[in-house]
């Protein structure tokens, strides 16, 4: 990251299925912090759930289609250094939640 950009860091936070991952993963995407290659190799591993995909990397969160626990993604954009928080939605991980938005300059 550079010392020269203001550094923001977002919580995505909702309820569980409500496509925080996946679209948290849409905007890394589209903002050009994750490559296309990727994006189409998940496709073909996960299909539908490709954006989702970008966040949640346990194979427990793969597996069951939730975020389990926070996960980070650092990118660029010619102004700021954005940190964004990936949060679980689902009340037995209201822990993590908890850990993620305490992380977090915004929601």
């Amino acid at each position: 990251m550079s010392e020269d950009k203001a550094h923001i860091s977002l919580v995505v936070i909702g309820h569980v299925d409500s496509g925080k991952s996946t679209t948290t993963g849409h905007l890394i995407y589209k903002c050009g912090g994750i490559d296309k290659k990727t994006i189409d190799k998940y496709s073909q591993e996960a299909g539908t759930q490709k954006y989702a995909w970008v966040m949640d990397t346990l194979k427990a969160e793969r597996e069951r289609g939730i975020t389990i626990d926070i996960s980070l993604w650092k990118f660029q954009s010619p102004k700021y250094d954005f940190t964004v928080v990936d949060a679980p939605g689902h009340r037995d991980f209201i822990k993590n939640m908890i850990t993620g938005t305490s992380q977090a300059d915004a929601a």
